[in-house]
């Protein structure tokens, strides 16, 4: 299990800035039903970033970090 250091907690400030307004919802046509589990589909991703685990984490900082995050969430809404 990995911890977030210094740099995860950059990342993850940077994410919930940029895309803190997008629904868990949009986010689970994404990932699938087991992102943010136990949240209902109209949270926010701000709302309960902190809480997530750290599979929901390590998906939204792999695809933030390789620049699809945007593309994804894009393509998700229509």
């Amino acid at each position: 299990m990995s911890k977030a250091g210094p740099d995860n907690h950059k990342q993850d400030g940077e994410i919930g800035h940029k895309h803190g307004a997008t629904s868990i919802g949009t986010l689970r046509k994404i990932y699938g039903q087991g992102f943010a589990a136990g949240y209902p589909p109209t949270d926010t991703l701000g709302e309960v970033m902190l809480n997530l685990n750290e599979t929901s984490m390590s998906q939204l900082r792999r695809d933030y970090k390789t620049g699809h995050l945007v593309h994804k969430i894009t393509n998700a809404l229509h």
